[in-house]
């Protein structure tokens, strides 16, 4: 789900409550989804930036954003409360300067024959591999 609510006039979506089946996980049609997202948010509606948010203590969704190629901005320390215990959020973003390469690098993946095979492993290619994410690039 994507949620622009939040701040749409700062041109900020965020992907909320993701909740894919073990069979839908780390397989390509999951990385297409989050693509077509990604693509829609960027070239459609014109976003700045695209964010993920997830527990920080939930290692799957972090290591699906790391893979995807979002950059890991930080611990939001005590960010809620779920039954009664504090939870850390984990942020995530991709911003509209790394779209392009990013875009490319996703798109480059999904016609390629090692991902089509559906496997776990055809999947875990590094995105982001070579890229710079630091705040003060122009390549990205």
């Amino acid at each position: 789900m994507i949620d622009r609510q939040a701040r749409p006039r700062a041109g900020t979506i965020e992907v909320v409550g993701l909740a894919y089946s073990p069979l839908l996980q780390r397989r390509p049609a999951a990385t297409e989804a989050m693509y077509l997202m990604m693509r829609r948010s960027f070239d459609e509606l014109g976003d700045r930036r695209y964010e993920w948010k997830c527990n920080a203590l939930n290692a799957p969704p972090r290591a699906a954003a790391t893979r995807l190629g979002f950059q890991f901005e930080g611990i939001f320390r005590q960010a809620g409360a779920i039954k009664g215990r504090n939870r850390d959020t984990a942020w995530f973003a991709i911003i509209d300067r790394q779209w392009p390469v990013l875009g490319r690098r996703i798109r480059a993946l999904a016609r390629s024959r090692q991902f089509r095979r559906d496997s776990p492993a055809a999947v875990s290619l590094p995105l982001t591999q070579g890229l710079s994410w630091n705040r003060h690039s122009q390549a990205c």
